[in-house]
């Protein structure tokens, strides 16, 4: 009986225990975070437009990737009150690095072939090809 007991004790610990998450789901997951929090942030009226990748061709993620860090560096807080935050998740995108697993493909398209839209426009679809 103390043998069905203890190995009902240690099956009920062993499915209990959490899975880790991959480093790379971690990192996928903090992006999307400072991706959306810099959509509440930024400036959207009487802002720059940018050049806003949107559906890209397989192998131009890696470009698009480029054109949205590229465009986060024109992107401003609304207010003051939100410096401090902003250039906390400004500075998380601007370092991202993008690995691209599988066969590079040649890309045709440059950041300067897409259209222009607003910020918040430009963040969302930044978050959409994260996804």
């Amino acid at each position: 009986m103390k043998r069905v007991i203890i190995f009902c004790m240690l099956f009920f610990c062993s499915t209990m225990v959490p899975t880790a998450a991959s480093p790379r789901k971690v990192k996928y997951k903090q992006i999307l975070k400072k991706i959306k929090d810099l959509q509440t942030m930024v400036k959207d009226k009487d802002a720059e437009l940018l050049h806003t990748p949107e559906n890209p061709a397989e192998g131009c993620v890696s470009t698009a990737v480029t054109c949205f860090k590229n465009g986060i560096q024109k992107l401003q807080p609304a207010n003051s009150q939100y410096n401090v935050e902003f250039n906390k998740a400004n500075r998380t995108l601007r370092n991202f690095i993008y690995r691209h697993s599988g066969q590079t493909l040649p890309c045709e398209s440059t950041c300067e072939s897409y259209g222009k839209k607003t910020p918040k426009e430009f963040l969302k679809a930044f978050e959409n090809l994260m996804q």
